[in-house]
């Protein structure tokens, strides 16, 4: 007899989709990923960009190792995953200079370290080399979602309280600064992304802290 096939969004694999997002998300959970997060946040346009960027090398390098996981030696697939990732973040680099020129030059060489990221190479080593493409898809859009998540939430409150705006548009009224609210320049500086992530672990493990006592 054959075996049924599992359904395309079983509990299973919807759990690949949502776990990055709580309650193992690869920067506050696993904390991997965590310079992208301290440099690429000061505006949060450069943040999204990142964050589609990553989802797209590390779904797409996911697949790729998957459907060739039964034919690289193992004492090389360290190599493999590394040309896979590099052939992707080219690609990426490359799109991003072609019809998002501006926000490529923002986020200058941290686009290129996406080779390096831990969150990519681990999932590659830890997930793809043992499980079936589309699994492997689904955890590769888990956890870059997981990881632009958090990327979102620091840029949003670094750029708002640094600079006063969102995505460049000013959104603090006129009438506070006239009436003497200024904005605060330490948001905008590289150790105010780590306190900010601070943060976001402190309230997500207080809150899983509380539903384990409950």
């Amino acid at each position: 007899m054959s075996k049924e096939k599992e359904p395309l969004f079983s509990a299973k694999n919807l759990k690949l989709l949502s776990e990055p997002l709580g309650q193992s998300n690869p920067i506050t959970v696993q904390v991997l990923g965590i310079c992208s997060a301290l440099a690429v946040t000061v505006k949060l346009k450069p943040s999204i960009v990142m964050a589609l960027s990553v989802a797209v090398v590390l779904a797409v390098s996911n697949v790729v190792i998957s459907l060739l996981r039964k034919m690289i030696p193992p004492r090389i697939r360290i190599i493999v995953q590394l040309v896979v990732i590099a052939f992707m973040v080219i690609l990426v680099d490359q799109v991003l200079k072609a019809y998002a020129y501006e926000v490529s030059k923002q986020l200058s060489v941290f686009v290129g370290l996406i080779i390096t990221n831990c969150i990519i190479m681990g999932r590659l080593e830890a997930f793809a080399m043992g499980n079936r493409p589309w699994p492997a898809f689904l955890d590769g859009l888990g956890n870059a979602a997981g990881y632009g998540v958090i990327l979102i939430i620091v840029a949003f409150f670094r750029e708002l309280l640094g600079s006063g705006t969102i995505l460049d548009m000013k959104v603090i009224p006129q009438s506070f600064y006239d009436a003497g609210y200024v904005n605060n320049g330490m948001m905008i500086l590289p150790p105010m992304a780590l306190v900010v992530v601070g943060i976001i672990i402190w309230v997500q493990r207080s809150r899983r802290k509380n539903l384990i006592e409950d």
